[in-house]
């Protein structure tokens, strides 16, 4: 299995650290709105990586966080939290803020189909663990104090700029100064913010004395620690994590044990709408629900990402969006077609989608296989099912014993050269999401839509 490590900026033959066992983290949403169809795009991804290792018979040990607490609106060290903003807006508590969401973004979760993680932890859950983690950093000389927060000294990590590539100086010469007066360096980041006197912030935990909160960045460092260990085999994102989320982590968990944080770094890229980046200014959001509106099932998007790589540009429109449900029906009808045929197996056929996913993920390959493959068993589709996650074997079921009986009623009549009759029990068929395809061997039944 080959990988395409951001670490090593090339493609990488996977080596799990234990036999067997394979730890994966997932950075998990920021839990202040509803969540849009892009950012499902990764977990989808990520679903399909964690379905791959399972198919080469890896057991899986996978953690994501929940971001409760201290993602300001700026994704750096300004702003107000997203979760006080978010509970401002609804007029709601920040707990019942990130309850509401963290239920909504699961319950989209589901309906995709992906494999939930093992563990999926709360930030707030962890800052106990978060204020050790500050102290190890400290005491280990990587930290400063400012009036606002416990800052991490970047130039105290010579390799900061190495995973990300970036400029430093390039970095300085165009830092705000409003926001860096106080700081060190202008990369420097906060790993503990305090609240000043008169500030209001529900979420305020007290430590050195002061009331605060956590920052963003060491939220993913804590949990990893706790709950997976260093370093873990493999650290998910989106391309938008790596110079800043991503470089923070990797700091910090260097500071705090000395190790690396991860072996293998997988990251997706962004998905655009019509060709422009998702924003609500240009009024291009769409949730899962917004689709149903239009007619569309979760699954049939979760087809339409994985019709593409995870490292490609996308650019989704509701007509590639019409395509995937078109090929996933087609899929159905596949199966529908073997349930009414004896059964035939043939492995040598799922070796080589497993083979083309083997190789970075690569899913248009093994759709082009399928797409391609005159005959495949219903055990080979119940394989591909596990692969992706697609709900086609739970959605194509036998018709029922009285449709059979329209079937062979309607056979009668166009041998009787009845057409009448045979065009009514077609009709009859297609009202119940039936119809009908007449071959040289009999009349066959598939799925209208």
């Amino acid at each position: 299995m080959k990988l395409y490590n951001t670490a090593s900026k090339k493609l990488e033959t996977f080596k799990p650290i234990s036999d067997g066992i394979v730890k994966v983290y997932t950075c998990g949403p920021t839990v202040y709105s509803s969540p849009h169809i892009g950012n499902f795009a990764s977990y989808i991804y990520w679903d399909l990586l964690v379905r791959t290792l399972i198919a080469n018979g890896y057991k899986v040990n996978r953690v994501m966080n929940m971001t409760d607490v201290g993602h300001l609106v700026s994704d750096g060290d300004d702003g107000e939290d997203k979760l006080e903003k978010g509970a401002r807006k609804e007029n709601k508590t920040v707990w019942e803020v990130a309850d509401y969401y963290i239920n909504e973004f699961m319950d989209s979760f589901h309906a995709l189909n992906l494999l939930e993680p093992e563990k999926i932890c709360r930030a707030t859950d962890y800052v106990e663990e978060v204020k050790a983690a500050v102290d190890a950093m400290t005491a280990n000389g990587f930290t400063y104090e400012t009036s606002d927060g416990i800052y991490f000294d970047v130039a105290k990590f010579p390799d900061y700029a190495k995973f990300a590539g970036l400029d430093l100086d390039k970095l300085k010469a165009g830092a705000r100064v409003e926001f860096s007066d106080e700081k060190h360096g202008a990369a420097d980041f906060a790993v503990w913010k305090f609240i000043k006197p008169g500030e209001k912030h529900a979420m305020r935990w007290d430590y050195l004395g002061r009331p605060g909160y956590p920052g963003w960045h060491i939220e993913c460092s804590t949990i990893i620690d706790a709950e997976l260990g260093e370093p873990i085999d493999i650290h998910t994102g989106g391309i938008d994590h790596i110079p800043v989320h991503h470089t923070n982590e990797i700091a910090q968990t260097y500071a705090i044990s000395g190790k690396p944080l991860a072996n293998y770094w997988l990251h997706c890229n962004f998905i655009n709408i019509d060709g422009e980046r998702i924003a609500k200014s240009t009024g291009n959001i769409y949730t899962l629900a917004d689709l149903a509106e239009r007619g569309f099932a979760p699954l049939d998007y979760k087809l339409w990402v994985l019709q593409g790589h995870y490292q490609g540009d996308r650019n989704f429109t509701f007509g590639g969006l019409d395509a995937a449900k078109n090929r996933r029906l087609n899929w159905r009808n596949r199966i529908a077609l073997e349930l009414q045929k004896p059964q035939k197996t043939n492995r040598e056929f799922f070796k080589k989608v497993l083979e083309a996913l083997d190789n970075n993920l690569n899913s248009a390959e093994a759709f082009a296989i399928i797409d391609n493959t005159a005959e495949i068993s219903l055990d080979d589709w119940r394989d591909i099912d596990s692969l992706f996650g697609l709900g086609l074997i739970d959605s194509v079921q036998d018709i029922s014993k009285e449709d059979k009986a329209l079937i062979s009623e309607r056979e009668k009549a166009r041998a009787a050269k009845d057409w009448a009759k045979s065009d009514d029990i077609r009709h009859e068929l297609e009202i119940k999401g039936i119809t009908i395809k007449d071959t040289p061997d009999g009349s066959i039944w598939q799925y209208l839509k």
